[in-house]
């Protein structure tokens, strides 16, 4: 069997010298749900970004497959990119929502890889396909807002809503970078609760970055550590004891125990900031399945 996600001496380095990713290796199988944890600068979302395709690595032997397709190879993005991120549904911690358009619409756009050019730019949807969008809504329990701006919702919700965008598009990976940071704790809750559910019930493959130590040994059976860009735990979160975190990550621990008290107590009761609002319907597109490369 394939992996879902093959890495094999991944290297990224920015400005200066610094190495954000340094010689990374990790593989994935289909089904898994996979917690990634650091500190801050870890290297967490570079890597998340890499296996999305969004980012090119330094220019040497090493690469990533995405069941396995080369997404990118020795530095170099493959062609066929968009067509491998059809696969992939990627859930950023700011939403990437676009806020005047109803919840429905952003959900269908998970869709416009997969439907002809013309309908992609007209943003025209079947009543099968509406109906799948609400379904998917209906999934993640927020049905009823789903003729909504966007921008009326909460953050939580907002992020419910970027899920369920990710199963009208027929996702088999979803790709969660941050997805509680910013949510308070029974929001974050729930959004966890659904990327449990959707790997258990779809069986997709899901990785999610966090910075909570005991979010992911709650959720996650597995867990992969990186400090300064190197996979420097890849195990059972079960083991991840206190005391290993600090031989791990020394006085940077405290982040990863401690984060709860930081980042999820704020308050979710007002609505969240959502992408910026694109000027015409190709850059909705662009926006929302993140297609353009940094």
């Amino acid at each position: 069997m394939d992996e879902a996600i093959r890495i094999e001496r991944l290297t990224k380095t920015f400005g200066g010298g610094r190495r954000a990713l340094d010689e990374v290796a990790l593989n994935v199988m289909p089904g898994e749900m996979v917690a990634l944890i650091g500190a801050s600068g870890s290297g967490k979302s570079t890597l998340m970004r890499h296996m999305a395709g969004f980012v090119a690595a330094d220019p040497q032997p090493g690469g990533i497959e995405i069941l396995g397709r080369p997404i990118q190879r020795d530095g170099r993005i493959v062609r066929e990119v968009r067509q491998i991120r059809r696969d992939i549904g990627f859930v950023f911690q700011q939403f990437n929502l676009v806020g005047r358009m109803p919840v429905i619409t952003n959900v269908l756009t998970g869709l416009l890889a997969r439907v002809p050019v013309w309908r992609s730019l007209l943003f025209r949807f079947t009543p099968a396909e509406r109906q799948a969008a609400l379904a998917a809504l209906a999934e993640v329990g927020i049905a009823d807002l789903a003729f909504q701006r966007a921008s009326t919702l909460s953050g939580g919700q907002q992020q419910r809503a970027a899920l369920a965008r990710t199963l009208v598009q027929g996702a088999r990976i979803i790709l969660a970078d941050e997805p509680i940071a910013s949510l308070d704790p029974e929001s974050a809750r729930k959004v966890m609760d659904m990327l449990a559910r959707m790997n258990r019930d779809h069986k997709l493959t899901v990785v999610v970055s966090l910075h909570q130590v005991d979010v992911a040994m709650r959720y996650c059976a597995r867990t992969v550590a990186l400090h300064q860009g190197r996979v420097v735990y890849d195990g059972p979160s079960s083991a991840l004891t206190p005391d290993l975190l600090r031989r791990l990550y020394g006085v940077q621990a405290s982040e990863l125990l401690n984060e709860n008290s930081e980042d999820t107590e704020h308050a979710d009761a007002s609505p969240r900031a959502v992408s910026p609002e694109p000027a015409d319907a190709q850059a909705a597109f662009l926006t929302s399945m993140s297609l353009s490369l940094t």
